[in-house]
């Protein structure tokens, strides 16, 4: 079997792929082992992607990691080159305003339009809505007028930010690094109101038919990546300072939160 690599959710712009690319044919080689990259644009379903039998190398968030949307082998995730991952790979989400808004609160938002991309989404859904949970209670069951979901990608969220659909949404804060980067036009006119606690970072993934042995490699191959000369680009290209190598659990504390906010009665961000 031929296996596939591919980086969709941190492939913010063809140049910022291109880049992944690199990265992943370098830890690839390695590691002894080679991969066909799919290209593989939104809005095709990530989840279609991650059960396909012939994943070596992709991105996937590990809140459907710990979920078992598909049956992976995490390999490794990155650690975001931001003062607040503190060296870890960690990330969390940006509460995103327009820059022109009168909000200066996320309490100033409350009784506007919140958005969200995707139930099985750390970034987009489980972290936004854990984060809402402390302005609950005393027979307050919603916060936001309005709730608009299945927007799917943080694209389409900064896209409805900016177009007025909704008032405040979450980006995952290590794309919208990569997004100041890659497209700037963009971003320059949504301000971040503020941010979620950090959790485990989404990681790169192998199909369980991957050889034991090549999943130990690549492992190895990303944890040693940050000591290779071929690793200075992409830290200034990718805003990465390195990998660590991860499991199903180390996602697991994204379980902790969907169980606090289902108990909590706020099972979507409202």
């Amino acid at each position: 079997m031929t296996f596939v690599s591919n980086a969709r959710m941190y492939a913010v712009s063809p140049a910022a792929e291109a880049e992944w690319r690199k990265l992943i044919a370098h830890v690839a080689g390695d590691a002894g082992v080679s991969f066909d990259y799919l290209a593989y644009k939104a809005p095709q379903p990530l989840e279609d992607l991650w059960r396909r039998p012939d994943l070596g190398c992709v991105q996937m968030c590990g809140y459907p990691i710990a979920l078992g949307v598909a049956e992976v082998a995490p390999l490794a995730s990155p650690v975001p080159a931001a003062p607040w991952a503190e060296e870890k790979a960690v990330y969390r989400s940006d509460l995103i305003v327009r820059k022109d808004a009168p909000y200066r609160t996320l309490e100033d938002t409350f009784g506007g339009t919140v958005g969200w991309t995707v139930e099985h989404s750390h970034s987009g859904f489980n972290a936004l809505r854990h984060h809402l949970l402390p302005w609950l209670g005393g027979g307050r069951d919603r916060l936001y007028r309005q709730s608009v979901g299945h927007l799917v990608t943080a694209r389409r969220i900064l896209d409805s930010v900016l177009d007025g659909t909704v008032d405040v949404g979450p980006l995952d804060a290590y794309w919208h690094m990569l997004m100041r980067k890659y497209e700037p036009a963009l971003t320059e006119s949504v301000r971040i109101l503020d941010s979620t606690a950090t959790a485990p970072m989404p990681a790169f993934v192998a199909a369980p038919a991957l050889p034991e042995k090549t999943v130990a490699r690549l492992r190895e191959a990303f944890a040693a990546a940050h000591t290779r000369p071929w690793f200075g680009r992409f830290r200034e290209a990718l805003l990465i300072d390195g990998f660590e190598a991860v499991t199903r659990e180390t996602f697991a504390s994204t379980l902790d939160w969907d169980r606090a906010a289902r108990a909590a009665g706020y099972a979507v961000p409202a």
